[in-house]
């Protein structure tokens, strides 16, 4: 019955909220094409419970919300507070993103070509993005005064999670009613 708990960790791990008892033996039953005990299931999860107890483990299965997930133990909680803060400190503005998407979608470009675009400076956008590695110089433009060309680098890859720049949504795959206020009238 080893597999059950593995399967059963899985699924757990994978919910991005409490999972239910019923969703897990639904899940079971789908998977394996059989009958999955809900009292196999409840054992499995006591199980689990009692072996992320220890304290071998950085997180604990617990019930919660009328369903089971994987939280961290609170001993690890001042860790967890510094990537968070980490984290916060990586996003990006709305005025870093329109920079952003100008460049990845229109690259290589000019500083003053990304102004043109946004209509605004783009001086503090463009030196926080290439502080964060998202773009890259990648040379000088033949252009009077011989302006920096810039570009997405991997690491633009990497924070998306595309593998190359046809990886990019093109216009038609947004849905145009995401993007209308209230209702359109006759």
């Amino acid at each position: 019955m080893d597999f059950l708990h593995r399967h059963i960790e899985a699924l757990i791990f994978c919910s991005p909220e409490s999972l239910r008892v019923e969703e897990i033996v639904a899940c079971l039953m789908e998977m394996f094409g059989t009958e999955v005990p809900k009292k196999d299931v409840l054992a499995a999860l006591e199980e689990l419970s009692q072996k992320y107890a220890a304290d071998d483990f950085s997180f604990a299965l617990e019930k919660l919300g009328g369903g089971y997930q994987f939280l961290t133990k609170p001993a690890y909680q001042p860790s967890i507070q510094i990537l968070l803060r980490q984290h916060a400190q990586k996003r990006l503005s709305t005025a870093q993103l329109e920079t952003l998407s100008i460049i990845a979608y229109k690259q290589p470009l000019t500083k003053g070509e990304v102004e043109q675009i946004r209509g605004v400076n783009c001086d503090y956008s463009i030196q926080k993005l290439l502080e964060k590695e998202l773009i890259e110089i990648r040379g000088k433009s033949e252009g009077v005064g011989r302006p920096l060309i810039y570009g997405t680098s991997q690491k633009f890859m990497d924070y998306f999670g595309i593998n190359s720049l046809q990886d990019l949504p093109l216009p038609k795959d947004f849905a145009s009613s995401e993007h209308h206020i209230g209702e359109e009238k006759d």
